[in-house]
């Protein structure tokens, strides 16, 4: 999927150093498929090159920075059933599907989609934007995403979005050891 989807944006996997400021690559599913796309073509969460969208789906969108083109790629269901065909001696499923996908026609493994991607600029890679310190518990947060709730602009923990619940803070971090 990830040789795929930079071969449609004309790069070659891994993606060189003065390449890797040019792609965007959106993941739908947080499994194997995440690590396999982000170690293939050297796009990171921390360089703001991958993105993650929780849609439980084996796809990936491949945007091209320079000239706007993308690519969603996804995984065609039916790829497994016709593993058979490739590998049918192969009794073990997973072993024949490795073996099956090597041999596939890509149309078999995959459909390709020309979508377009709005990017807002504090989503693009580089240097953090719109640093605002949050009204209530005054963290500093980046890339525009305060939460304005009764006129005040907090980060979303203090908002009632986070995705946890504080249940009580570490106290005494020096004595534990840890450095």
């Amino acid at each position: 999927m990830a040789i795929l989807g930079l071969s449609l944006l004309g790069y070659e996997a891994p993606l060189n150093d003065t390449n890797i400021k040019k792609v965007i690559v959106y993941v739908e599913i947080d499994r194997c498929a995440a690590d396999a796309i982000a170690t293939t073509t050297g796009v990171k969460l921390g360089r703001r090159s991958l993105k993650f969208k929780d849609y439980g789906l084996m796809a990936a969108t491949f945007v091209n920075l320079p000239d706007g083109r993308a690519f969603r790629v996804a995984v065609r269901d039916d790829c497994r059933e016709k593993a058979v065909k490739y590998a049918p001696s192969v009794l073990d499923r997973h072993e024949r599907e490795t073996e099956a996908y090597q041999q596939m026609p890509l149309s078999e493994l995959f459909t390709v989609t020309v979508v377009r991607v709005e990017i807002p600029q504090e989503d693009l890679p580089g240097v953090s934007c719109g640093k605002i310190i949050c009204e209530q518990c005054g963290t500093e947060v980046r890339h525009k995403r305060t939460v304005e709730k009764n006129g005040r602009l907090l980060c979303r923990v203090c908002a009632g979005s986070a995705y946890f619940k504080t249940i009580k803070p570490v106290e005494n971090l020096d004595s534990l050891g840890l450095i």
